[in-house]
């Protein structure tokens, strides 16, 4: 039996290369932390652009309070993860 899974969101919007970056620091630590990542594309709601239009890339779990805006460092994110996932 594989381990259970946690979502992990990020709130971005299409060719954001700020949000690229952060994926790109992320990715590499997904699997060890048993997380997926969805991408929640802002500029479809204007009620997720008012909240997260300048602060993108933002980091949520569903169930959780907490964000994490880029930018962030590796360590944060591990941090972020281990207290929210």
């Amino acid at each position: 039996m594989s381990p259970q899974r946690n979502l992990l969101i990020m709130y971005s919007t299409p060719a954001c290369h700020l949000c690229e970056n952060a994926q790109a620091l992320i990715v590499p630590y997904l699997e060890q932390l048993a997380l997926d990542i969805v991408e929640v594309d802002i500029s479809k709601s204007d009620a997720l652009m008012e909240s997260y239009g300048i602060r993108i890339p933002v980091l949520k779990f569903p169930e959780g309070t907490e964000e994490l805006d880029w930018p962030f460092t590796a360590d944060e994110f591990l941090a972020f993860a281990g207290a929210n996932g």
